[in-house]
C-alpha cells in the first residue's frame, strides 16, 4: 500500500514502492519516497538501466519483466528496487494484492504470477551502484483476456419487409486492445444498410466495442446468413474472433401460388385417395381456401381441408369427383389474394357387358360367340379367362366351337387400362350346354359276397340338372359339381341282387340314360388251399426220395455198372413204375410241376412255368 512522505522540492513526484537490498527482492524493509534519477543527473549519466517498454500478458498467466543495467568500469550494484506507479482508481476496482505472487530470479527478472486486470500498471526498476549513483527505467504491464467469439443478438420474431430499421447487435465479451468490428452479410444490392459502432475506453489501451447492423431486408434476403468479426491488436499482431453464423427470418407476402394433384392427375382412378396440395411462396404461409366448380357455382370445400398446410384430402374418389378445383390464398399482412385452379380427371371403367350369340340354352356340338364391351375415358384391353383363372383368349370376342358338357363353364371378360395401373373390372358369364344325361362311370363289374354291404356308384353329366333312380332299395347319397352328378347307393347283397344286378337310371327334361351294374360272387378259397397243400407235399416227397437215392449211391449200395443196375424205386409187388396221384380239378396243370420218378425230362409241352388262378 502507498505510504506517506515528501520529495525534494526540485524533484518530480516520487514513486512509491517496496525497496529491497541485494541481488533479489527480499522482504520489504521500508516504505518511503524514492528520489528520481533526475536529482542526481551526474551519477545517472554513468549508469544505464534498460527495460522493455511494454509487456503484454494474458489474464491468469505469469508476467516476466526484465531489468538490465550497465555500470561503468564493471562496477557492482548495491541495490535493486522495484516500484509500481499509481494510476487513478476506477470506481469499484479492487486494489492489487501481490502477496505470494512476486519473485525475482538471479537474472533480475521480476515475475508476477496469476496476473489480474488490476496488475496492469507501470513497473519501475531502480538500480543503485554506490559511487556511480542510481538509475531506473520502467515497463508498462498490460493484462488482457483472450476474447470469446462475439454473439449476434438476432430478432427472434423475424423481420418483415414492411418493417423499418431492425438492429442486429454484435458485441465481443470484455475489453480489447484497439478493437474493430466488421460485418459479413450477403444482403441484396438494394438493401439499405447502416452499421453504427460504440467504443468505450476502459484503460489506457483497452476498449469495449459494440456494433449493430441496421438494414431494410427484402424477400431475396430470406436465405441470407450473417456473422460479425472482431479484429484487435495484441503483441504487435492483428488477431480476430468470429461469431457463429445467424440466419434472420424474413417475412414477406406471397407472389405466386401453385396447386397440384398427388398422385399425378393422369393416374387417378376410382377408389383412390387424392391430395390437392396448394403452396404459396410467402412467409409465413397464407390462409388457404378450396373450391370446386359445379356448373356455374363454386362449392366451398374449405371445411375438408387443412387451411394451414394447404392440403385438401379426397377419399375414395368416384367418377363424379372429376372437375375444376381452385385454391385461394389470403395474406393477412396486406390482405392480398392469389388463386390457382387445376382439372381433376378420375379415370374409370363402367358398363362392362358380355353378350352371347346365339343366346343360351345351347346344345352339345353347337358353336357360340361371346362379345365384351365397356366404357372408359382411356384405352382399354380385353382378356378372357376360364373358371380356373387361366387366360384363354385376348380381344373383345371369344369363339367356342363344338360345345360339350365338359365345355360348360363360367368365363370372365377382364377389362384393363394399361395407362392407369390398377384400373380394371371383370364380368362373368355362364356357358351352359343342354342335353340328355350321359352316364360317364359306374362300379361294374363288382365282386361281392352273400350278405355283404356294398356301395354302388353311378356318375353322370347333364344339363339341366338330372335326377338319379335305382331299381333296388337302399340308402342313396348324391353329390353335384358343375354339370356332374354322382349317386352312391348302399345295399346288402342278397341272392336276387347277386343274380339280377342293379340298374342306374339318370333323367332330366331332355331325356334319360341307364346302365346295368353286374355283381359277381367270390368263390370260397377252401379248394384252392387243398391244391396248394398237395403240391407242397409232392415236392417234399420227391426231395426226400432223391436224397435217399443219392445217399445209397455214395455208400455203394447201388451198383454203377449196367449189369448190376437195379430199380430200387419199385416195390416188390409192382416194380414197373411209381404213380403219384393228386386229386384235384386242375390235375393236368399241377402234375406239370413234377418230374418223372427216374428223373426224366418233362415233355416239351411242360417246359414253361404254370400258374394257378387262386381266385377260382
Amino acid at each position: 500500500p502507498p505510504c506517506a512522505g515528501a520529495a525534494a522540492p526540485r524533484c518530480p513526484a516520487p514513486s512509491w514502492g517496496w525497496r529491497g537490498d541485494g541481488p533479489g527482492l527480499g522482504s520489504p524493509l521500508a516504505c518511503c519516497p524514492q528520489p528520481s534519477p533526475l536529482c542526481s543527473a551526474s551519477a545517472a549519466s554513468k549508469l544505464e538501466v534498460s527495460m522493455p517498454a511494454v509487456v503484454e500478458v494474458a489474464f491468469g498467466d505469469t508476467a516476466r519483466i526484465e531489468c538490465n543495467f550497465s555500470i561503468p568500469g564493471n562496477g557492482s550494484y548495491t541495490s535493486i528496487n522495484w516500484f509500481y506507479v499509481n494510476r487513478p482508481p476506477q470506481p469499484g476496482e479492487a486494489v492489487a494484492d501481490y502477496k505470494g505472487r512476486l519473485s525475482v530470479d538471479e537474472g533480475n527478472v521480476l515475475s508476477i504470477s496469476r496476473v489480474t486486470v488490476q496488475d496492469a500498471r507501470t513497473i519501475v526498476c531502480q538500480v543503485g551502484a554506490g559511487g556511480h549513483g542510481a538509475g531506473e527505467n520502467r515497463t508498462e504491464l498490460r493484462v488482457y483476456k483472450i476474447p470469446e467469439a462475439p454473439e449476434i443478438t438476432a430478432s427472434r420474431g423475424g423481420i418483415s419487409v414492411l418493417s423499418r430499421d431492425i438492429p442486429q447487435p454484435c458485441a465481443p465479451e470484455g475489453p480489447l486492445p484497439r478493437p474493430a468490428v466488421a460485418w459479413e452479410q450477403p444482403l441484396s444490392p438494394l438493401a439499405e444498410v447502416k452499421i453504427p459502432e460504440t467504443v468505450t475506453r476502459e484503460s489506457s489501451w483497452l476498449y469495449t466495442v459494440s456494433s449493430s447492423l441496421f438494414a431494410f431486408v427484402t424477400r431475396e434476403d430470406r436465405n441470407s446468413v450473417y456473422h460479425c468479426t472482431v479484429h484487435y491488436w495484441l503483441r504487435g499482431q492483428r488477431r480476430s474472433v468470429e461469431s457463429r453464423p445467424v440466419n434472420v427470418t424474413v417475412f414477406y407476402p406471397a407472389r405466386h401460388v401453385t396447386l397440384q394433384v398427388l398422385p399425378s392427375p393422369a393416374l387417378v382412378k376410382e377408389g383412390d385417395d387424392v391430395k390437392l396440395v396448394c403452396e404459396a411462396d410467402g412467409n409465413p404461409a397464407p390462409v388457404f381456401s378450396f373450391y370446386k366448380r359445379e356448373s356455374w357455382l363454386s362449392h366451398d370445400l374449405t371445411s375438408l381441408a387443412d387451411t394451414n398446410s394447404g392440403v385438401l384430402n379426397l377419399q375414395d374418389v368416384k367418377k363424379n369427383s372429376s372437375g375444376l378445383y381452385k385454391c385461394q390464398t389470403l395474406d393477412l399482412d396486406d390482405m392480398g389474394q392469389l388463386e390457382k385452379d387445376v382439372e381433376l380427371v378420375v379415370n374409370y371403367i363402367e358398363g362392362v357387358n358380355v353378350e352371347m350369340e346365339p343366346p343360351s340354352p345351347l346344345s352339345e356340338g353347337a358353336n357360340v360367340k361371346l362379345s365384351c364391351n365397356a366404357d372408359s375415358p382411356v384405352a382399354l384391353d380385353f382378356q378372357w379367362r376360364d373358371a380356373k383363372g387361366r387366360k384363354v383368349a385376348e380381344g373383345k370376342q371369344l369363339l367356342l366351337n363344338n360345345l360339350t358338357f365338359e365345355t360348360s363353364s363360367n368365363f370372365s371378360c377382364k377389362v384393363t387400362a394399361h395407362s392407369v395401373p390398377g384400373l380394371e373390372k371383370s364380368k362373368q358369364v355362364a356357358v351352359a350346354v343342354e342335353g340328355k344325361p350321359r352316364i360317364v362311370s359306374i362300379s361294374s363289374p363288382l365282386y361281392v359276397r352273400q350278405d355283404e354291404v356294398v356301395n354302388l356308384t353311378c356318375k353322370a353329366i347333364a344339363f339341366p340338372r338330372p335326377s338319379v333312380q335305382w331299381n333296388i332299395n337302399g340308402t342313396a347319397h348324391e353329390y353335384v359339381e358343375n354339370q356332374h352328378i354322382s349317386s352312391n347307393l348302399t345295399v346288402r347283397v342278397d341272392h336276387d341282387l347277386l343274380r339280377a344286378g342293379a340298374m342306374c337310371r339318370v333323367t332330366n327334361a331332355l331325356g334319360a340314360s341307364e346302365k346295368h351294374i353286374q355283381l359277381l360272387d367270390h368263390k370260397t378259397p377252401e379248394s384252392k388251399g387243398v391244391i396248394i397243400v398237395a403240391i407242397i407235399i409232392c415236392i417234399l416227397v420227391v426231395a426226400v426220395l432223391g436224397s435217399v437215392i443219392y445217399f445209397l449211391h455214395k455208400k455203394g449200395k447201388i451198383p454203377c455198372g449196367r449189369a448190376g443196375k437195379q430199380d430200387i424205386t419199385k416195390p416188390e409187388a409192382r416194380k414197373d413204375k411209381i404213380v403219384v396221384e393228386v386229386k384235384s380239378d386242375k390235375l393236368s396243370e399241377e402234375a406239370g410241376l413234377l418230374q418223372g420218378a427216374n428223373g426224366e425230362k418233362r415233355p416239351a409241352a411242360d417246359q414253361s412255368e404254370k400258374y394257378i388262378d387262386l381266385r377260382n
